[in-house]
């Protein structure tokens, strides 16, 4: 429903870092997307043609959008009738890691890291702090 509220001032996306180092993430084109969609997945529906082939991410919104998010909340914080357009970002992120497997290989490097070593480094838990050690003898 945030799609719909959005008054399209575009303060999210001037205070988007992501968007302000050349990034193709756009805040306020997420949500303008968001609504268009649903907007479509509506008509469709009322004109009884059934479920088109679209989808919202990979259709409306690409992947190099949602990947170049660094969730910082700038976007949330600059809106000024409190739209959260990072939720919708994360939203699809989930999606695509957990469903559709789509994650950037370096991702998938850090995931896999997470699962075995309980940590993003590919370290086991038992060398982790050997780096501190050489610090002791040091002294």
């Amino acid at each position: 429903m945030d799609a719909y509220t959005c008054t399209e001032c575009g303060r999210c996306t001037a205070e988007c870092p992501a968007n302000l180092t050349g990034k193709k993430l756009s805040p306020r084109k997420i949500m303008m997307d968001t609504r268009d969609r649903m907007e479509e997945i509506g008509k469709s529906r009322s004109d009884a043609k059934g479920h088109d082939q679209k989808f919202l991410l990979g259709g409306f919104i690409s992947k190099e959008e949602i990947n170049a998010c660094t969730s910082c909340n700038a976007c949330v914080e600059a809106c000024p009738v409190l739209i959260n357009p990072l939720d919708i970002i994360l939203q699809l992120r989930r999606y695509e890691a957990m469903e559709a497997s789509g994650s950037p290989a370096s991702w998938n490097a850090m995931f896999q890291n997470v699962e075995t070593n309980a940590a993003p480094w590919k370290f086991s838990p038992q060398d982790r702090f050997n780096w501190a050690e050489e610090l002791k003898n040091d002294r």
